[in-house]
């Protein structure tokens, strides 16, 4: 057996172990030697079928403890683990296709016969998951359990992450074995995470927080996780007196202020209680320390560097601050213009180095150009300051980003979509503020023709045909012109004052 970082850190010291991985809302379980057992045969079929280091395997199916599985089969393979969002579109997934050309594609039956229809793939790379039944292929309980674990470096990659650009095309966050693990052993240490622990899990699976923080957080400790397939208030509530631990985004945390059932006796076990993916309002802090008696620890993070920095488990958490770099993370604020590091409470763009962050976009050397400095530090987009005791505060985003429900959507990917109509002369599409998801996309477009609802439903239905759910603008608005600046520019800022003037 080769060397392999995320295999012996991950897997290997759980092979044994029958105390409960997942628990279930029935509550029934799986033990963590289920698990690795159900991994290593998926890993031998992987291997059966001549894949090898460095093959592409994407998985896109409702969340369940498949989609743990085959990442865990990824690790001991040396295979690419490529998780999709189960909500994408056809049209949608037939780009990543084309762009990681996986050798596998794991995904339920309907997504399989319409992949078919399409013949970009063989059928042979199809396998089809029912969550509640398993492989419908064949019986993964014939093949042995994989014992040949794939030597790897800690800078192989070992996961591709698809995150949108501001030009509307997604692209490839290849992250390695180091990344992954540099990461989840800092969080061990600087959440005090121990094998008692028990997290609540209602985030997705197919992105840095769902997987990266609250799943490999789990394996490299051994705790054991609430596993829910998605947020519900009914749930959460069974289970927070069990529980020690809540990885969430804002939505949560909104909807437990909301909610009368939410008090101290409730959270009593609790220990930490964790936000990210996008601000959380001083308001929603004070309303949960008023209900709870808890502080909610803030920390930051992306696709293309797991985590960043967090407010401490043990000392001053500043309500509003994303926190203090992690250990091993460095961060400087940058003026974009003189490319100088700004001083104490002054604003400019936030650069990140470390072993968190990723080499690279997967096949795009422009994209990989503009993301880095010359001396190497990664440019995130995001605008924020430096305080004088260190913490760090995100002030706003220079990419043209809306952040609803703790989901990422990119306008652009929309605009471009609205503006292929040829009766939409322009579009523009802007967040608005939401009280449960924090903001939602609207259309503003602007039109050549009167027949205004005949578009306006012209339009919805490219959206549901070419866009996941999240992603469809909740309103469409037609303007007679869109504001532009002196150069010519869509003034995003003023449509801003329209659409809350309406």
């Amino acid at each position: 057996m080769g060397n392999n970082l995320l295999y012996n850190n991950f897997i290997k010291p759980h092979i044994n172990n029958k105390d409960p991985f997942l628990i279930y809302r029935d509550g029934s379980s799986t033990s963590y030697q289920e698990f690795i057992s159900l991994s290593k045969k998926i890993s031998q079929y992987l291997v059966s079928s001549q894949v090898a280091k460095g093959d592409r395997i994407l998985f896109q199916l409702e969340k369940s403890i498949y989609g743990l599985a085959v990442y865990a089969a990824c690790i001991m393979t040396g295979a690419i683990y490529v998780p999709l969002n189960d909500q994408y579109t056809l049209e949608e997934t037939k780009y990543f296709i084309y762009d990681s050309k996986p050798k596998f594609i794991f995904c339920s039956s309907d997504r399989k016969n319409e992949i078919e229809k399409l013949n970009i793939v063989s059928q042979d790379s199809l396998v089809e998951i029912d969550p509640k039944i398993g492989f419908l292929k064949f019986n993964i309980e014939e093949y042995e359990e994989l014992t040949f674990i794939q030597a790897v470096d800690i800078n192989d990659i070992i996961a591709f992450l698809y995150t949108s650009g501001t030009t509307g095309k997604s692209k490839a966050v290849a992250l390695s074995q180091d990344n992954l693990y540099s990461n989840a052993s800092t969080l061990k240490v600087y959440w005090d995470i121990q094998k008692n622990d028990q997290l609540i899990h209602m985030l997705p699976i197919f992105h840095t927080h769902g997987l990266f923080v609250a799943i490999n957080t789990t394996l490299v400790s051994g705790l054991s996780v609430y596993f829910f397939d998605k947020f519900s208030l009914t749930d959460l509530i069974t289970v927070l007196p069990k529980a020690t631990l809540l990885m969430g985004v804002p939505t949560y945390y909104k909807r437990m202020n909301d909610s009368s059932l939410v008090t101290k006796n409730l959270t009593n076990n609790m220990r930490l209680f964790i936000s990210g993916s996008a601000p959380l309002s001083s308001i929603d802090h004070q309303m949960f320390y008023q209900k709870t008696g808890h502080t909610i620890l803030e920390r930051y993070g992306m696709t293309e560097t797991n985590m960043n920095t967090s407010n401490p488990y043990l000392g001053k958490r500043k309500p509003g601050s994303v926190g203090l770099p992690l250990p091993q993370v460095h961060i400087r604020i940058i003026d974009n213009n003189s490319k100088k590091q700004m001083g104490i409470n002054e604003i400019g763009m936030i650069q990140i180095k470390g072993p968190n962050v990723f080499n690279s976009y997967w096949n795009n050397e422009q994209a990989n150009k503009e993301a880095f400095s010359d001396d190497g530090f990664f440019i995130t987009g995001d605008l924020g300051y430096i305080d004088e005791d260190g913490y760090i505060t995100i002030s706003g985003r220079e990419k043209d980003l809306i952040i609803s429900g703790g989901f990422n959507i990119y306008p652009k990917e929309i605009e471009d979509l609205i503006n292929d109509y040829e009766e939409v002369i322009e579009s523009a599409v802007i967040g608005k503020n939401d009280t449960d998801l924090g903001e939602v996309p609207v259309a503003i477009i602007v039109i050549g023709s009167k027949l205004r609802e005949k578009i306006i439903t012209e339009l919805n239905k490219r959206f549901i045909k070419n866009l996941a759910k999240y992603k469809i603008p909740k309103e469409i608005k037609i303007i007679n012109e869109l504001p532009r600046n002196a150069m010519g520019k869509i003034q995003k800022n003023k449509i801003f004052d329209l659409i809350s003037e309406n």
